[in-house]
């Protein structure tokens, strides 16, 4: 008899256990079990006459041979034999079946002699057509009655049959069944085959214990994880499957949250860097000079942070708000109060551009709280260090001894952080700027260069507002806060999309408009998707390995002409439309220096127009911007337009952000870029990238580089299961942390081996 934690070769053979890990990672019985089918065909069996069938649906039928063609393929050499051979191909008509229905074989001189008219036969695979004609290719079959008296037939076929112990017609019972179940395959390991293992498994399991309480499984009218994992293999009544379903589609929810919550208590196990907050120090000094109060909802989200900093369980959260919403000031004052109680923090941001934005806002709103050690400091100041993968090794090697030494209470910086060399004297808190670009690994590492016994705290950063679903699976190792209330005084941002193809003048008017602006002192930015006819994506996003940004939509658009480059963007408009204006131009491929000086530019007023991708699209700060044109802006995601709008509407003047398309409005595009023009709630539009997306792409890769699949949970449709596992697991983690049923069901999460850990958006 056979148990879930079982592995496969113990069961089925060495052979067949190494294919099923080879190409689908199934290791053990658990992992076959949960290799769900992916559909069922439905009266395949016999068909009638008046039955038609669809181009890749699966088929299976039972008939006699009425017609055989035997023929040559092209002639191959044999390396081994070193002699060139030609193989037969054989093509059977199957019955006298309208349309003709036909299967050719390859490489068949073995089945030659039980291949023959007469011969009863079961053939299974998928639908093609050919002029009228219905053929199988390559199907899966199982000669009935062969000619040899031998069984011939596929592998997978085989082996249901001799599973079954059946021969003749009792054979037969065997695949006549109102359905069968088809399986997430490969070209060398298809379907029946591991149909025919899940029927080995299932014949020798033992009653499968339920790791649920009877309690919950009646709460939510479930059936038992024994009936479930056999029926959803096996039933042959929807209604069954069905219930299967539901009761599998709380086994992913609770299974991904088990794995989440078994990360955020064991994290709270290591001992957190004590920081009660003093009224004397530096957070007392900085909100004393701020020249603006801080909204309600910071300091919510202050109090909330503040008390865990000052308990030895190390926090484990993220903060999320609109873009402008304030985070940035709510972080300084939460770093402030880790160095008044003697510790560092880092601070991680994912570019150049975005970590000497930080360094430079952090100096500026401390001022002489950031100038220990020079003339002017405060007394009890700390200093503010900032370390690039630019930076001269002179200059990195300053940094360092900084760091090192402890002189430098806040350090920012990008993945240059990361690397050995960098050695912190009393690291205690860890902040991640939009996180979703860093993973679970990343972050660790920085972590890990605390003194040895302590756990620093995290705090994740992100300004693109996170669906409910996914803030409790994706980032459910983190607690969260909210910021929804903007600061007072920003102003609003008005939106509207032009259609170039359908109003060119509108888009002639944009130009004008940046121009009127301009007169009156203010400034503008540019966008475009692309830095060159060599830029295969929205500028400044990463690949899935080192977290990607990029959307559908970003990478592919639905046609129209091809995007225009940044590039020539620049020329036309300093040529043209935006002649006699001083612009200046910014994409991910510039020299650090000349990065740093195009936005020291833009940013005292000596630039009017910045034409740029998106390596301003987080982070820049110039409240004088007040209108943006997003050019081809159908080609960004919902996300990143968000993000981009976020640059403009930071000063004391009302802004516009205008998205210019070349594709119809009418369009599926059109329609997306309508949607982000209609509202400036952030977690409205992230509900609508969820939808847009799919929570494939929102889940994103794991540290593997694998996509996490969920096969039944939708992050779209299932909260309230997401939510109730998460309380659930909570609870359960509190009385019995080392379950080891639940254990089972977080394998698929937790498997070092095969799926580290969730990871990135």
């Amino acid at each position: 008899m056979a148990t879930l934690t079982d592995r496969l070769d113990y069961i089925l053979g060495r052979k067949a256990a190494r294919s099923l890990e080879e190409h689908l990672g199934i290791r053990t019985v658990n992992d076959l079990l949960r290799h769900y089918p992916r559909k069922y065909s439905d009266g395949t069996t016999v068909l009638d006459e008046n039955d038609e069938l669809e181009e890749g649906e699966h088929v299976t039928f039972v008939d006699v041979i009425t017609a055989v063609k035997v023929g040559n393929m092209k002639p191959q050499y044999d390396k081994k034999t070193k002699r060139t051979r030609t193989r037969k191909y054989v093509r059977i008509t199957l019955g006298r079946r309208k349309p003709v229905v036909t299967a050719t074989f390859f490489n068949a001189d073995w089945m030659l002699n039980d291949l023959v008219e007469g011969t009863r036969l079961i053939l299974s695979g998928e639908v093609g057509y050919f002029r009228g004609t219905l053929q199988l290719t390559h199907p899966a079959f199982l000669v009935l009655e062969s000619p040899s008296g031998r069984m011939i037939g596929s592998k997978s076929m085989k082996t249901i049959a001799s599973t079954a112990g059946a021969t003749g017609d009792e054979l037969l019972a065997a695949f006549d069944r109102d359905f069968f179940p088809i399986y997430p395959a490969t070209a060398k390991l298809q379907t029946w085959e591991i149909y025919a293992c899940v029927r080995q498994v299932l014949d020798v399991l033992d009653p499968i214990p339920e790791p649920l309480p009877e309690s919950f499984l009646r709460e939510h009218n479930l059936i038992s994880e024994d009936q479930a994992l056999r029926a959803i293999h096996t039933a042959e009544r929807a209604v069954e499957r069905d219930a299967a379903v539901a009761r599998l589609t709380f086994d992913e929810a609770i299974g991904l949250q088990w794995a989440l919550v078994q990360r955020r208590f064991s994290d709270a196990a290591g001992s957190g860097p004590s920081a009660p907050l003093r009224d004397d120090g530096l957070v007392a000094a900085l909100r004393k000079q701020l020249p603006f109060k801080l909204t309600d909802g910071q300091e919510d989200v202050l109090k909330v942070i503040s008390a865990e900093l000052a308990g030895t369980r190390p926090m484990n959260r993220m903060l999320q708000g609109e873009v402008g919403s304030g985070k940035t000031i709510v972080s300084v004052l939460a770093m402030l109060q880790m160095v008044d109680a003697g510790y560092q923090c880092a601070l991680l941001a994912p570019t150049e551009v975005l970590a000497t934005q930080h360094a430079r806002s952090i100096r500026d709103v401390l001022g002489p709280l950031a100038m220990a050690g020079q003339l002017g400091g405060a007394e009890g100041a700390t200093r503010v260090a900032l370390l690039t993968g630019s930076m001269s090794p002179q200059q990195k090697r300053a940094v360092r001894d900084e760091v090192a030494s402890g002189e430098a209470g806040i350090v920012v910086g990008t993945h240059a952080l990361l690397q050995d060399a960098v050695e912190f004297h009393r690291l205690g808190m860890v902040v991640v700027d939009e996180q979703h670009r860093f993973g679970v690994e990343q972050r660790d590492r920085l972590r890990s260069k605390a003194p040895d016994g302590i756990t620093p705290h995290l705090l994740v950063m992100t300004a693109t507002p996170i669906p409910r679903t996914v803030a409790l699976t994706h980032y459910g190792d983190l607690e969260t806060s909210t910021l929804r209330e903007l600061p007072r005084g920003r102003q609003p941002i008005t939106t509207n999309t032009i259609f170039a193809s359908e109003k060119p003048a509108w888009l002639n008017r944009a130009w004008q408009r940046i121009a009127e602006e301009v007169a009156q002192g203010r400034q503008a930015y540019v966008v475009a998707s692309r830095i060159d006819e060599n830029d295969t994506g929205p500028d400044n996003a990463p690949d899935h390995k080192n977290g990607s940004d990029k959307t559908k939509a970003g990478r592919k658009s639905e046609g129209g002409p091809p995007p225009i480059t940044v590039l020539e963007l620049f020329d036309r408009l300093r040529a043209g439309p935006l002649a006699g204006l001083r612009l200046g131009l910014m994409h991910g491929r510039l020299p650090a220096d000349e990065k740093d000086a195009v936005m020291n530019a833009f940013r005292t007023g000596e630039i009017d127009v910045l034409v740029c991708t998106t390596v301003i699209e987080v982070g820049v700060d110039v409240p004088n911007a007040t209108v943006m044109v997003v050019m081809d802006a159908d080609r960004f995601g919902i996300s990143q337009l968000h993000q981009l709008r976020g640059r403009i509407g930071r000063g004391q003047h009302p802004s516009l952000c205008l998205l210019v398309s070349r594709l119809p409005s009418t369009s599926h595009a059109g329609k997306r870029l309508t949607a982000v023009a209609s509202t400036l709630d952030g977690f409205a539009l992230a509900d609508l990238d969820l939808a847009e997306r799919g929570e494939g792409d929102v889940l994103g890769y794991n540290q593997s580089g694998r996509p996490i699949t969920l096969r039944f949970l939708s992050l779209r449709d299932h909260y309230d299961i997401i939510a109730t596992a998460r309380a659930f697991c909570e609870q359960r983690y509190r009385r019995t942390p080392d379950d080891p049923r639940l254990a089972t069901l977080a394998a698929p999460f937790v498997d070092s081996d095969r799926v580290e850990f969730l990871e990135k958006a």
